[in-house]
């Protein structure tokens, strides 16, 4: 087998026992590829989620060093990444070793991923129609740490959303994605 092979072997059967974990409601320990930590995810979330519920994974590489000019792999997932409009519960958990955060926004005019990143590595959060930055709790805080989860509930319209963690310099390097509510 070739190393190439081996390694897409390692990231299929990681993905497989994450969804079953997910799936099965346990608590999992993570050990990313080349990771030197080991997170176990906490038991948290909420407990009555309303309307539609949409599992958002907010992940990176483990860390790195921060900074204008300094790529790191940070990224997010929504499931489903489309839902009918009304009332829709994000539930996001931070999968990675870094803090993020997770915020909705009405997507830009210039499309997903255009939003001008100021000095500070930080987008212009003003047009933002929720967030969940709170460990282990509901709405804006100071983070989602490593193995725990945030949500928040808003009522949405049908449009095209834009998913992004604005911890500086996370949106920079591709820390969003669309989001479409039908």
């Amino acid at each position: 087998m070739t190393p190439g092979r081996a390694r897409l072997l390692v990231i299929v059967g990681a993905v497989g026992i994450l969804t079953l974990g997910t799936l099965a409601g346990v608590s999992l320990v993570e050990r990313p590829m080349g990771a030197s930590h080991v997170l176990r995810l906490a038991n948290c979330g909420p407990s009555d989620p309303r309307g539609t519920e949409v599992n958002v994974t907010l992940t990176d590489g483990g860390g790195g060093m921060m900074g204008a000019g300094n790529a790191m792999m940070v990224w997010i997932d929504a499931s489903p990444n489309s839902v009918a409009a009304g009332t829709v519960t994000f539930v996001a958990t931070n999968v990675g070793a870094l803090n993020h955060e997770f915020l909705i926004l009405p997507a830009p005019v210039d499309g997903i991923g255009t939003r001008a990143v100021r000095s500070g590595g930080k987008i212009d959060e003003s047009t933002s129609l929720g967030e969940a930055s709170t460990s282990c709790g509901r709405g804006p805080g100071p983070g989602i740490s490593p193995g725990t989860t945030s949500w928040v509930t808003i009522r949405l319209a049908p449009g095209t959303y834009e998913l992004l963690c604005d911890v500086p310099w996370h949106y920079a390097n591709g820390m969003f994605t669309g989001f479409t509510v039908r």
